[in-house]
C-alpha cells in the first residue's frame, strides 16, 4: 500500500476518534457538572513526489496525542434543594472512597440513611479536616454557607473541604462525574503527592447546580465538519484504489 493511503487512513481513524469525543459530549449535555473534551492532534507532513495527481503536494499523517477538558464553569441552575451545591470560580468537593480521595464538581448531595452526607454514588463528602458530616435527627434547617460552612439549628457540623490544582487536565475521568490524580493523595491538605490545595476562600451556592458546559450547537456543527471530513477522505481512499487498479490492469500482460 502507498503512502498516500497510509496517510489517509490515519485521518480517518483521528476522524473516528474525535466523532466519538463529539459525541460523548452531546451525549452528556444535561448532566450536572460535565466538562466538555477535546481531541489533540499532531501532524506530520510528507512533501508528495508531484504535486499532479490526486494527492496535495504536502500530505500530513495525523496523529491523535491526547484529550483535554474545557474546564470553564457551567451554567449555574436554581433548584431550590437545600443539599445541592455549585461552586463558582475554580475547586472541586473532595468524596472520600476506598481508593482514596477522588473530586467532583458535581455538587447533588444528600443524606444517607445513616445521617451522612453523600454523593449521588453513595460516597462521604469530606470536609476540610477530612472527615464525612453527620447530622442527627435533632438536626434540621440545614444552611451551607458561601465559604463552605454546614450548620443546623443546633450550631456548626462543619466546613466543605474544596481543593484546587496547579493544573487540572491531569486529572483523569472516573464514571460517575469524579476525578482522580495517578499519584496517591497524602491527606495532609497543603498539596503533597496529589497536588491537591485547599481553597481558603471558595464561593458556594446552596440550592443550586452547576450545569454542563457543553455547548450543544457548537458540538453538532463539529459533528457535521467531522462527518463531511471523513467522508472526503473515504472519496479520497476509493479514487486511490480505483487508480491502483487501472494501473495494474494496464502494466498486466494480457494473457
Amino acid at each position: 500500500m502507498e503512502n498516500a493511503a497510509y496517510i489517509a487512513l490515519s485521518r480517518q481513524g483521528a476522524l473516528r476518534r474525535e466523532m466519538d469525543v463529539i459525541a460523548n459530549n452531546i451525549a452528556n449535555m444535561n448532566t450536572t457538572a460535565f466538562k466538555s473534551e477535546s481531541m489533540m492532534f499532531v501532524q506530520h507532513l510528507v512533501k508528495s513526489k508531484s504535486s499532479q495527481g490526486l494527492a496535495p503536494q504536502k500530505m500530513a499523517y495525523v496523529r491523535d496525542v491526547a484529550q483535554y477538558q474545557n474546564l470553564n464553569e457551567g451554567p449555574i441552575k436554581q433548584t431550590g434543594n437545600s443539599l445541592d451545591v455549585a461552586l463558582h470560580g475554580q475547586g472541586f468537593f473532595v468524596v472520600d472512597t476506598p481508593d482514596g480521595e477522588l473530586y467532583t464538581r458535581n455538587g447533588r448531595f444528600n443524606l444517607n440513611p445513616e445521617g451522612q452526607l453523600v454523593n449521588q454514588q453513595n460516597l462521604p463528602v469530606l470536609s476540610d479536616a477530612g472527615t464525612p458530616f453527620f447530622f442527627s435527627p435533632d438536626d434540621k434547617n440545614i444552611s451551607i454557607g458561601s465559604d463552605g460552612t454546614i450548620s443546623t439549628n443546633n450550631g456548626d457540623i462543619g466546613k466543605l473541604k474544596i481543593v484546587k490544582f496547579d493544573d487540572p487536565q491531569t486529572l483523569q475521568k472516573r464514571p460517575g462525574g469524579l476525578l482522580f490524580t495517578e499519584k496517591r493523595p497524602t491527606g495532609d491538605g497543603n498539596g503533597g503527592e496529589s497536588g491537591a490545595q485547599i481553597v481558603e476562600k471558595p464561593t458556594i451556592m446552596q440550592g443550586a447546580l452547576e450545569g454542563s458546559n457543553v455547548e450543544p450547537i457548537s458540538e453538532i456543527s463539529k459533528m457535521i465538519q467531522v462527518q463531511r471530513a471523513y467522508d472526503g477522505v473515504k472519496s479520497f481512499v476509493n479514487k486511490e484504489d480505483e487508480r491502483q487498479r487501472k494501473m495494474i490492469q494496464q502494466l498486466t500482460p494480457r494473457i
